[in-house]
């Protein structure tokens, strides 16, 4: 049986190599020739410059790929083993869908291990660069990552962007405080020319207050405000979830996501993250049962047709259910982890079905 494990792990592992890098390689070199001209103004002494973007964008374009790449893979190991009549060698000598599945578990968690720590700790420190670079897709997403940036913080139910902070954010320009009531509805608006923190307490220059219910506002020289602050770092200042790591998700989501966008669309984020360890679990569980149906060669075209057409359903699926998730329609766990069960549950219909026929 260790010579069975070992011989599917290494088919289909070769094969999502080849397949992942492949199509990475194809995209990558796609980008750079497109977007070159822009590229080398970043550093027009330097041509060194196309490689450096294609090294940042790297994880990005993994990330992306690995689960269709998983599938392709799977399909892939199973259409050569069926043209070959093993499949039904192996059904022969007992190894049914879900026995195969059990062997290859360690092959499909490395492979969503992989795939989160891509999505976890490599898109979140190429990001800032590529937005600061403003090439491509992130043109319109522009923003530099320093200490110049907008900062947005929060002091219980308060809201605060500065639009410039020194790096350790003690220094702020150009401060907008939104004091909101217990139930989070706006009751004042205090404008700051400067702040700057001394021994735990902040000081306001050149500030204006606007209350409401039209009241007049009042104009003060300076003004002590006392609450504490948690600005939210830099590198995730602009709030962008789908390139946060899930440490910076969680800080966002212990503060209310400063204000920039909803809670809910950070724990849906968050839960995202812990799904990713599945991934590679779910392509493989999809394309197992099709195998039976195809064991002696038959019908090959049919199997790669079904396979994609599972896999791209649950893409589909996903993509809706995050933009549920984000816009509150559904519980973020359910947002996050619908796909997953869904489709987990069709994969053990399917192979229940395959073993009792």
């Amino acid at each position: 049986m260790k010579i069975v494990t070992w011989m599917l792990i290494q088919m289909i592992a070769t094969r999502f190599v080849a397949v992942l890098f492949g199509i990475s390689l194809f995209v990558l070199s796609l980008e750079a020739v497109s977007y070159a001209p822009d590229i080398l103004k970043l550093d027009p002494n330097h041509p060194s410059i196309l490689l450096r973007y294609v090294l940042f964008r790297s994880p990005e374009v993994l990330a992306t790929f690995l689960p269709i790449s998983m599938l392709i893979a799977m399909l892939l190991a199973l259409t050569e083993l069926s043209y070959r009549n093993e499949i039904s060698a192996l059904w022969s000598a007992g190894l049914s869908p879900f026995r195969v599945l059990t062997l290859l578990l360690p092959l499909a968690f490395i492979v969503g291990g992989v795939n989160f720590l891509l999505n976890n700790m490599a898109v979140p420190a190429t990001d800032p660069t590529l937005r600061e670079w403003g090439i491509g897709d992130y043109s319109k997403a522009k923003l530099k990552v320093n200490e110049n940036d907008p900062l947005w913080l929060r002091a219980g139910t308060d809201i605060l962007r500065a639009e410039t902070a020194n790096a350790n954010s003690t220094e702020l320009t150009n401060l907008i405080i939104f004091r909101r009531d217990p139930d989070g509805l706006l009751r004042e608006q205090i404008f700051a020319q400067s702040a700057k923190l001394a021994e735990g307490r902040w000081t306001l220059s050149n500030v204006i207050i606007y209350y409401r219910g039209n009241q007049e506002p009042n104009k003060l020289a300076t003004m002590v405000y006392s609450g504490g602050l948690k600005p939210a770092e830099a590198g995730v200042r602009s709030g962008n979830p789908d390139s946060m790591s899930i440490a910076d998700l969680s800080y966002f989501i212990q503060n209310g996501g400063f204000g920039i966008r909803p809670v809910w669309v950070y724990e849906t984020w968050w839960h995202k993250r812990l799904s990713l360890f599945f991934s590679g679990l779910i392509m493989i569980a999809l394309c197992l049962p099709l195998a039976t149906r195809f064991r002696r060669g038959g019908g090959l075209g049919v199997l790669f047709v079904l396979g994609i057409g599972l896999g791209f359903s649950y893409f589909i699926v996903d993509g809706i259910s995050m933009t549920m998730g984000e816009l509150g329609f559904v519980t973020p766990w359910i947002a996050a982890w619908l796909p997953v069960i869904a489709f987990g549950m069709i994969a053990a219909a399917m192979s229940f079905r395959a073993e009792t026929v």
